[in-house]
């Protein structure tokens, strides 16, 4: 079994809200402290570029959205490292609890037969990241919503 990295949170704030925090990658660097920099039309097959902070150090990273539903979701994977070798997805949903209050879940997971080495060495960076922003995406959307 591979690496799974799965976080959520309650967010008061409508899911219209939370989606255009999410998709509003021009201003990531505002309010996100794991993928400051972004870039992407969220058009499947097309990239998405990131910088992610992993602790001490910044990577550049580009991946290939997977999926968008407008307002829902949107996933991405790595491209596909030969001989099954390392592998990604990441998803983004949002859904509506209530007109003012949506469940915001954050899903990763990294398989392949590298991927115990990957874990060693930034496990807890990635879990640590995944986690802080999730928690930013609250911070950010609530702060943006007014009741």
């Amino acid at each position: 079994m591979g690496l799974t990295i799965d976080a959520a949170v309650y967010i008061d704030a409508p899911a219209e809200v939370v989606w255009r925090v999410l998709t509003d990658f021009a201003h990531y660097g505002d309010w996100n402290p794991f993928v400051p920099e972004c870039k992407t039309s969220l058009v499947p097959g097309e990239p998405i570029d990131m910088v992610v902070n992993l602790g001490p150090r910044r990577q550049r990273q580009r991946e290939f959205i997977r999926s968008h539903t407008p307002g829902r979701e949107f996933s991405y994977t790595m491209k596909p490292v030969p001989l099954g070798t390392l592998h990604s997805a990441r998803t983004h949903t949002v859904t509506a609890v209530t007109p003012t209050r949506t469940r915001y879940e954050s899903h990763f997971e990294l398989n392949g037969w590298l991927h115990p080495v990957v874990a060693a060495l930034l496990g807890k960076q990635l879990r640590n990241g995944f986690e802080g922003m999730t928690a930013a995406v609250q911070r950010q959307s609530e702060s943006l919503h007014t009741p």
